[in-house]
């Protein structure tokens, strides 16, 4: 149990005089290392959990967790097909669709397209479409000549709700003097804006009908999109899938579709914790320094209070509380710190766009149009711990080493 006197000893030797401002400096350097430590660790893992998560939201919210597939050529019976997937317990829809690359033209300007082909109520199930919709209606997503295209699209072709654009597929139609690309104007009765620039740039929405026409797919489609109520069921429910078929079918889960990208994402994680653990390490090592900077200065005082009768114990407990102190502090601190960064760090980011004229996060190239938090509590009871651990480890040696100090050879040394 820790005594008055070494609390206010403590206390005392960590309130340095002028000639000790040396060691009170190194001291404070420790406090705020840990701080900022525990602070930036918080914050870079809330960025990249909710990076992630926004990604994989978005991904996941306009592409089937599942892709179903013919092994070879269009899926046919996709009604009957689609029906049969619906009545999984763990299937919330399955959309046939036709999905093409395609070259898009308007107002002389061109750029590549994924166009894919939905019904208009398979599209109103999309809840990252249809709650997005910056212009027109999904209502007006009717008829043989008509398309939905995302809001940079547009921007970048200059158009609007009305106008036209031309779709080019390169699967052209064989003529005698070769071939020629397929072409169509279309009407645009929607934009949206998912809030993924890559998406909204590259996206085009077709009624399922004219694209199974414009691609020549006959009276099958390129595929079918499964969404589950939990996309980790992803893998049991695609061998289920693969056994209802009349013909043989091939699946593709959402996990294989973006392993590589989830994967370089999580490798990224793990690297930058350790990375920005070495911060925490570092003040953790500024406390070793100072605490021992302070044993040696405090030497005399420790002899007196040796023969004055205090305890190895007690000795070691004092200088204990000094650097848990420091190590507490800094943590707790940096905890609060990185809590509130985290949660204002869109206002933040606006703060300093404004104030430096730069854009810090183009959406061109982090896919997102905003920067995104996501704490996750285990991880940010971790990295306290973590703290505090480091702090108080760090405490332990320059302790032991004040409490095995021998009274009569430092006052011989005075």
């Amino acid at each position: 149990m820790f005594r008055r006197f070494e609390w206010v000893l403590a206390g005392r030797y960590l309130r340095a005089r002028r000639q000790e401002g040396f060691i009170s400096i190194i001291a404070w350097f420790s406090l705020l290392g840990i701080g900022l430590g525990v602070a930036t660790l918080i914050i870079v893992m809330a960025v990249m959990n909710g990076f992630r998560a926004e990604l994989m939201g978005r991904i996941l919210g306009i592409n089937g967790h599942i892709i179903v597939q013919a092994q070879v050529g269009p899926l046919m019976d996709y009604d009957d097909l689609a029906k049969r997937f619906e009545t999984l317990p763990d299937v919330v829809s399955a959309m046939p669709m036709v999905e093409a690359q395609v070259m898009v033209t308007a107002r002389g300007q061109a750029g590549g397209a994924l166009v894919r082909g939905l019904s208009q109520a398979d599209l109103a199930r999309l809840p990252l479409v249809s709650t997005n919709i910056v212009g027109g209606s999904i209502d007006a997503f009717t008829g043989d000549d008509v398309v939905m295209i995302g809001s940079r699209m547009a921007d970048r072709l200059g158009l609007t709700v009305g106008d036209n654009i031309t779709i080019v597929s390169p699967n052209g139609t064989a003529t005698v003097v070769g071939t020629t690309p397929r072409l169509k104007a279309y009407r645009i009765v929607g934009l949206f804006s998912l809030g993924m620039a890559e998406y909204d740039n590259s996206f085009v929405f077709m009624p399922v009908d004219p694209a199974r026409a414009f691609f020549r797919t006959g009276p099958g489609v390129s595929a079918i999109e499964v969404m589950l109520r939990d996309p980790d069921l992803s893998d049991a429910v695609a061998g289920q899938l693969r056994t209802m078929g009349t013909a043989p079918l091939r699946t593709v889960t959402w996990q294989k579709l973006n392993a590589t990208f989830f994967g370089a994402l999580a490798v990224e994680r793990n690297v930058m914790f350790l990375i920005l653990t070495l911060i925490i390490v570092v003040a953790a090592f500024n406390i070793i320094s100072s605490l021992i900077m302070l044993v040696k200065d405090k030497g005399r005082g420790i002899a007196i209070l040796r023969t004055m009768g205090a305890s190895r114990a007690s000795i070691m407990r004092v200088f204990l509380i000094c650097g848990a102190s420091i190590g507490v502090i800094g943590t707790l601190g940096g905890f609060v710190l990185g809590v509130v960064f985290c949660d204002n760090i869109e206002a933040i980011r606006q703060f300093l766009q404004s104030l430096t004229g730069a854009r810090l996060f183009p959406d061109e190239i982090y896919f997102l149009s905003r920067i995104p938090a996501k704490m996750e509590i285990d991880e940010v009871v971790t990295v306290v711990a973590m703290g505090l651990a480091l702090s108080f480890l760090a405490t332990l040696y320059p302790s032991w080493r004040a409490a095995r100090l021998d009274p009569v050879e430092a006052l011989r040394n005075e």
